[in-house]
């Protein structure tokens, strides 16, 4: 955020995650950002995208700036240590996990249900440390994206509990605190002495179910401690100076995804801008085809192969167009109409605007999905060492695909919403899925299948090479501009190239020479590609990396 502006800067949010939803937690003790019951609801805490759009407070009486913020280690369990004039005051907050032994709050699993699955409430506890700290709490939900007003009423008169009602759902707040409703909003108070704590949770369970006490709270959130650190303990992890990251790495995988049905939501979030005050603001919270290639390789090689199976077994599931193609982008429930609209009446994040629900990239002509599709299957099925048989249809179908429309012009990898183009990276994924499926009808005996994909797979690469490099010899980003693409170093991270081919190298010298700022790749220069946006936008971390 800018200086001076009440937004929280994006970086300084944690995230929780129960692997049906998450929330954002900024610094000063505010949850701003929730859903529920999943990724894709309407959210009762928006203050993220309008000051005036929700949020959930405990905190210390008056302190915005805490001393230490961590996550407890290996987990997305959040401990904040505050430090006021008075004493010191820790809270740990989770998003809870618990045995699976119930049915899910939203629609019945579509995966095997886990041993342990979503509680479905927000848990936080505060205890204090030292001397003596006053304590506040304040639950303001707004319904439906910020156009629904909480109605509060306490639960059979009970101080401790009220259930708050808003754009067709009810959410109940319980609390060791005697709570006060403030019309939309519920307050409570209390000044909290050495080796004292307090709890309060909130619920959007079958039957609202929240603890009864502080124990119960406590215990709530030891068990989700345990439950992460399970997790991550079957991960084969590194002994390098970045384990702490590539574990954070992990855990934010983990938590974008949907147990339900083993989807990840590209993020938690919608329409927070590329650039501040931009107009560059997307609804990520679904899943994309491409992503499953990179999401497959990270969890295969952290050994995390329960969750590469289960995102596998929703790619099988999902439906495909009319003409045949997976679409490039799906619901996490496998859902395909993911129309767009803006919600007008939300300010934006810091003044960015608008806000959008749902993604009109969806129904996108991007050739360069059956590349990603079938390198995921290749890469799954040389990890199990079998294909699964419900695969091998789909393999036919998106390969058949790419080698029909690979001729054709399409909005490319970055969803361009100008004019469809010859994009070089586009042509290069469908090589990659022809030359992914040549190998796994190999695999199945299909020799002379195997043969025509291949030879469809060189005529695409000698198309490529001879209409896709500029007279400096370097990639284009399609055929009728010599501007660059990060995409483009997309060709040695499939093979399409060998790396010791002089166009790659040159494209991977020029990128890093004309299309780098401050040490991170950029996607493209918006002033070189006709995206059908305005405005500029920043690096696209992952290009780094290619």
């Amino acid at each position: 955020a800018l200086m001076g502006s009440p937004f929280t800067p994006i970086a300084d949010f944690a995230f929780l995650s129960n692997c049906h939803t998450g929330a954002l937690l900024a610094p000063d003790g505010s949850v701003d950002w929730l859903c529920v019951p999943r990724f894709v609801s309407p959210s009762i805490f928006g203050s993220l995208l309008d000051r005036g759009a929700g949020s959930f407070r405990l905190a210390p009486v008056g302190i915005h700036h805490p001393t230490v913020r961590s996550y407890e280690p290996g987990t997305n369990v959040m401990v904040t240590t505050w430090k006021t004039p008075t004493g010191w005051l820790v809270v740990r907050d989770a998003l809870t996990m618990g045995p699976g032994d119930r049915e899910a709050v939203v629609k019945a699993h579509t995966r095997p249900p886990a041993d342990f699955d979503a509680e479905h409430m927000l848990v936080r506890t505060a205890e204090c440390l030292e001397g003596r700290v006053a304590i506040d709490l304040v639950c303001e939900p707004v319904f439906d994206y910020g156009r629904s007003a909480a109605e509060w009423q306490l639960v059979e008169g009970d101080r401790h509990t009220a259930d708050a009602t808003g754009g067709g759902q009810t959410v109940r707040l319980r609390s060791d605190l005697a709570l006060g409703i403030e019309h939309d909003r519920v307050r409570a108070r209390h000044v909290l002495a050495a080796g004292e704590r307090a709890f309060c949770a909130l619920s959007w369970s079958d039957g609202l179910a929240v603890p009864e006490d502080h124990e119960q709270a406590e215990a709530s959130i030891s068990t989700t401690a345990r439950y992460w650190r399970g997790w991550l303990g079957r991960a084969r992890l590194p002994d390098h100076r970045f384990r702490e990251a590539i574990q954070r790495s992990a855990l934010a995988i983990k938590g974008l995804t949907y147990m339900p049905t083993g989807a990840t939501v590209a993020a938690l979030t919608t329409s927070l801008p590329e650039t501040p005050g931009g107009e560059r603001n997307w609804d990520y919270r679904y899943t994309w085809m491409r992503d499953s290639t990179f999401t497959l390789q990270a969890l295969h090689w952290l050994n995390l192969d329960w969750e590469a199976e289960e995102f596998m077994q929703f790619v099988a599931d999902v439906e495909p167009t009319e003409d045949g193609p997976l679409q490039i982008m799906y619901g996490i429930d496998g859902r395909r109409d993911l129309s767009e609209s803006t919600l007008d009446h939300l300010s934006g994040y810091d003044g960015a605007r608008p806000v959008r629900l749902g993604n009109g990239a969806y129904d996108q002509r991007q050739n360069d999905v059956f590349g990603a599709v079938l390198n995921s299957i290749l890469l799954h099925t040389q990890r199990g060492g079998r294909l699964p048989r419900r695969l091998w249809p789909l393999v036919q179908s998106q390969a058949e695909c790419a080698a029909e429309v690979w001729r054709t012009p399409d909005q490319g990898i970055w969803e361009a919403r100008g004019e469809p183009q010859h994009y070089v990276s586009s042509k290069l994924m469908c090589w990659v899925a022809l030359d992914s499926a040549a190998k796994l009808a190999t695999m199945q005996g299909e020799r002379d299948r195997a043969g025509t994909w291949l030879a469809t797979a060189e005529e695409v690469r000698d198309d490529v090479l001879e209409h896709g490099v500029s007279g400096r010899g370097v990639l284009r980003q399609h055929y009728a501009t010599d501007a660059l693409d990060a995409s483009t170093l997309l060709a040695a991270t499939f093979g399409f190239l060998p790396g010791d081919d002089e166009r790659l190298r040159a494209t991977a010298l020029t990128i890093a020479d004309e299309l780098t700022e401050d040490g991170f790749v950029l996607r493209y220069r918006v002033d070189e590609t006709d995206d059908g946006l305005s405005g500029e936008e920043g690096s696209f971390l992952i290009c780094s990396f290619w």
